[in-house]
């Protein structure tokens, strides 16, 4: 398991963070209360900094096509796409006011290389998105398993989804190996952080497409949450 906390820390860049303050007052001034965090300098911890430490690893600094499932309020995808302007960002929400945000919050910060999508991700995977990525992100969205059968039909082959967890997950590590063929995803690593002085390590585990979408993925959107797969 790589340990990054130790060495340089490319998510403190203060050019970056700078530009991204004002996504921080957007979310605490939005009436929907889009997160339970939203004080500003708890968000910038809990929600920038958090995101940006996916650039601890080597594949999310060097994506070129990038999907985040799940976005939400843009959290990790808006604040990935400002830090790696060579990135191509889309950002799957389902939920319209949601997506909205994120267009605000896009047209704000003036960043040129992201779009929010209003989709499931299941649906995205039977057109555009299909086998389109070569990384996939997704942050406080659900159980590694789930992730790994949402993420597989839209990344290419040899393509990766960097999942955010906090405490490391032994029962979905075991499900995701045992699901290896149904899948065609591996777990390649997993990567500690402490995206904070004051955060608990986390870790951002690493998982990689090994081939082609088999058959019979994208199942029906919530289907990967209601009836998961077993090994």
């Amino acid at each position: 398991m790589n340990d990054p906390t130790g060495s340089t820390r490319p998510w403190l860049d203060p050019e970056v963070l700078d530009a991204l303050e004002p996504m921080l007052d957007l979310l605490a001034g939005d009436p929907a209360s889009l997160s339970s965090v939203t004080e500003p300098s708890r968000a910038r911890d809990v929600h920038l900094l958090d995101s940006l430490s996916g650039l601890a690893v080597d594949e999310v600094r060097g994506a070129v096509r990038m999907v985040d499932i799940g976005s939400g309020a843009g959290f990790p995808g808006i604040p990935l796409a400002r830090a790696i302007p060579t990135a191509r960002v889309d950002l799957l929400e389902s939920v319209g006011r949601k997506v909205e945000f994120m267009a605000e919050t896009i047209d704000e910060l003036g960043i040129s290389n992201a779009r929010p999508v209003r989709a499931r991700s299941e649906e995205w995977a039977l057109g555009e998105g299909a086998a389109a990525y070569d990384l996939a992100t997704a942050r406080a969205v659900a159980p590694l398993e789930v992730l790994a059968e949402l993420a597989s039909p839209l990344l290419e082959e040899g393509g990766s989804l960097v999942a955010w967890k906090g405490e490391r997950e032994p029962d979905s590590e075991s499900l995701v190996s045992g699901l290896r063929e149904r899948l065609a995803v591996e777990i390649d690593r997993v990567v500690a952080v402490r995206p904070f002085e004051a955060s608990r390590e986390r870790h951002l585990y690493v998982l990689r497409k090994t081939g082609p979408t088999p058959p019979g993925l994208p199942r029906r959107p919530g289907m990967a949450r209601k009836r998961p797969l077993a090994p």
